[in-house]
């Protein structure tokens, strides 16, 4: 039996503190109601994550102790930020998150008792289901996350696998960025329902700039360049994580505050980068293309090609981190003299120049403490910002983003106040728990 859709409304929404929908979100779950195929096309950062999870607890039954849901996502990354989402919406469902790079053993025993909803990445739950350590034959709905993402990562084979493994009954919404001509002949459909919310670049506000310079003097012109948005939040895209860590390296040698983001990367140190990053604890990031979708990061007012794509579809993707769904942003080409732009750039770009030598902007105002204990350890938000002001001694508008993961959390605090707080917190504990509590190296 279907809930009330006005109740599934109210209640994600006064769980997430926010008053309506966007019109896309809107559309996609009332689509997603009456037909059993949809796929909805949206650029990066519109909202997506929450118009299919709305879609999907309509469908989630309290009486049924099986598996209802599934969502596949293409990474890691986006497959706990759809998790982050989901618990934020704070539904009596239980959730499990599968992905590669941690103890399988841990899921397995997650799955003992089904839970309502699985957000996995491909190959883990692909893995699962070989192994026989989940059951997705009572699947009613199951949603593709940045389908052609998945498709160009190579994910035809472990996608195969879910689909022998449902009933055939189950509903499904795609999502993607870009459009799809033709799909895949493992989907058990053909013509979907589209909800089309794609902006044709030619409709964009984006505004290029292209900053030529010397191949021997491009990473410090890059820096030259960031430093002159001062506090503005910027997004530099690399090809390679090689040249990730060689900007990484000449940005610590001045102490630029910067984060990092590339594959090669630990799990947690990821996790840490994208908290830090989305709570304002450093307002640049150097990235790989890992950053360029499906990541819930913050409106980038600049993004930098500090190498550009090979291919068209990637530097589209990296341009929807600014001038989404019709808002102004500024994309900047570093390139180098021995360097020509693709033939895929076809609008003109405005040549700008950099000065030799920038001051480097302050500080971010906040600072990112490190708590050694999370969700599993019955630690909230409420509870760390208790300990914070009664303890600490900060007032409500000193505490920033709080995000808590399994066994650890992130709190943002003004930065001037961090020695204060410390100090303050020294040798407390957080419901009976002896934490450790630190600035997040």
């Amino acid at each position: 039996m279907e809930k009330n859709l006005s109740e599934v409304y109210r209640s994600t929404l006064d769980a997430l503190s926010i008053e309506s929908f966007n019109p896309m979100q809107e559309s996609l779950i009332q689509e997603a109601r009456k037909h059993a195929d949809v796929m909805l096309l949206s650029p990066t950062g519109s909202g997506k994550t929450l118009a299919f999870l709305t879609a999907l607890v309509e469908r989630l039954d309290t009486t049924v102790g099986d598996v209802q849901a599934v969502v596949l996502a293409p990474s890691r990354e986006l497959a706990l930020q759809i998790e982050q989402v989901f618990r934020a919406m704070k539904t009596t469902f239980k959730v499990s998150c599968c992905y590669g790079g941690h103890d399988i053993k841990i899921e397995i025993n997650s799955l003992r008792e089904a839970p309502a909803l699985i957000i996995a990445t491909p190959g883990r739950l692909a893995d699962h289901i070989t192994r026989d350590t989940v059951d997705v034959s009572r699947v009613r709905i199951v949603v593709l996350d940045e389908f052609d993402k998945s498709l160009q990562l190579g994910f035809h084979d472990q996608i195969r696998i879910l689909f022998k493994a449902l009933s055939g009954r189950q509903r499904h919404v795609l999502t993607s960025a870009t459009r799809m001509d033709v799909l895949p002949d493992f989907l058990p459909f053909r013509q979907p329902v589209k909800v089309d919310f794609l902006v044709d670049q030619v409709d964009s506000k984006l505004k290029l700039h292209v900053v030529n310079t010397l191949s021997s003097m491009k990473a410090e012109t890059l820096m030259n360049l960031v430093a002159g948005f001062g506090s503005d939040v910027c997004l530099v895209f690399c090809n390679h994580r090689e040249a990730v860590d060689r900007i990484s390296a000449l940005f610590a040698y001045h102490d630029f505050e910067h984060g990092i983001l590339h594959g090669a990367m630990e799990q947690i140190d990821r996790e840490k980068n994208l908290i830090k990053f989305r709570g304002g604890a450093f307002t640049v990031l150097i990235a790989t293309d890992l950053a360029a979708r499906g990541l819930d990061i913050p409106e980038i007012r600049h993004v930098v090609h500090y190498q550009l794509p090979h291919h068209e579809d990637a530097y589209i993707h990296r341009n929807g981190r600014t001038a989404r769904m019709h808002a102004e942003g500024q994309a900047y080409l570093v390139l180098a003299d021995d360097e020509v732009l693709p033939e895929y750039i076809g609008q003109d770009v405005e040549a700008i120049s950099v000065a030799d030598t920038v001051p480097l902007p302050p500080p971010p105002a906040y600072a990112c403490l490190y708590i050694s204990a999370g969700r599993k350890d019955k630690v909230n938000k409420g509870d760390i910002a208790g300990l914070l002001m009664k303890k600490g001694g900060l007032e409500a508008s000193d505490v920033g983003l709080i995000t808590t993961l399994d066994h650890a959390s992130f709190v943002m605090v003004k930065r001037s106040l961090v020695k204060k707080v410390l100090a303050g917190v020294k040798e407390e504990r957080i419901k009976k728990l002896k934490v450790k509590i630190a600035v997040a190296n």
